[in-house]
């Protein structure tokens, strides 16, 4: 077993010698969801380096850090890599629902395509509270998990062939999308990220470069964490404390594991 699969495996509390398959897929994207937070440290604190698998080890799974969309997606494509899967990295442009419009930096987005006995899907730990949990078939099929509804439906554009649409449980009464991605343009080399970093960090409308965010999975709803407030929802009830420093600086520790 290679050291990125003992070590991701450790991280998100799966035994070493219990197989993956595809049908297995969502138990391990609920433990990833829960286990590695989607989180801006790096690009608030200045502290960004190339993007590569070396880099990618040491940040999530021996410095027990999260990450953002290509960080994230990238270390959960290398792990289905190397546990026997056919998969490729694909980018994407997120949709601004308050705006009803996509970003307008780029396609800033890093998802994964999975192919499985035919079928392609997507695969994403990437999207913060917005993981569909279950591999999303390009067939149009409606998947459900306790995070919501998700589908994909094609819709070709200048961001991409087709969207990731969805209904998140307890916030969505009607379909909307996530973001569009691109299924005939795939990544050949994790490297292209560095680009996305660069904008995410330095971008005027990057949503990730002014403020703290970390946001992960509970075995009952999600946490967010940003400078002003802590969110939780636990079976669909949401409550939100007013936060200074201090406080911040606790919740990061006790509900992130990230002391600075």
């Amino acid at each position: 077993m290679s050291e990125i699969s003992a070590l991701f495996r450790k991280r998100i509390g799966l035994s070493e010698d219990e197989p993956i398959s595809f049908e297995s897929l969502g138990m391990v994207l609920e433990k990833t969801a829960t286990s590695l937070p989607f989180e801006n440290g790096c690009i608030i604190g200045r502290n960004t380096s190339g993007i590569t698998k070396d880099y990618l080890r040491e940040k999530m799974l021996v410095k027990q850090e999260g990450g953002l969309c290509y960080e994230l997606n990238s270390l959960f494509y290398f792990f289905l890599i190397e546990s026997g899967f056919q998969a490729v990295l694909t980018r994407g442009v997120v949709f601004k629902p308050a705006a009803q419009q996509f970003l307008t930096i780029g396609r800033t987005h890093v998802t994964i395509l999975l192919t499985h006995q035919g079928q392609t899907y997507v695969i994403d730990t990437g999207f913060g509270g917005n993981l569909p949990l279950q591999p999303v078939p390009l067939t149009g099929e409606i998947i459900s998990s306790r995070n919501g509804q998700f589908r994909i439906k094609q819709m070709p554009s200048e961001y991409g062939d087709y969207v990731l649409e969805m209904k998140l449980a307890y916030k969505d009464t009607d379909w909307r999308i996530g973001y569009a991605f691109d299924s005939k343009e795939p990544v050949m080399d994790v490297s292209e990220f560095d680009e996305i970093q660069e904008i995410i960090a330095n971008h005027a409308e990057s949503p990730f470069n002014q403020t703290p965010l970390l946001t992960r999975f509970t075995n009952t709803g999600t946490i967010t964490l940003t400078d002003t407030s802590f969110t939780q929802w636990v079976d669909g009830s949401m409550s939100k404390e007013q936060i200074d420093s201090e406080r911040f600086k606790e919740l990061r520790r006790q509900h992130f594991g990230i002391s600075e």
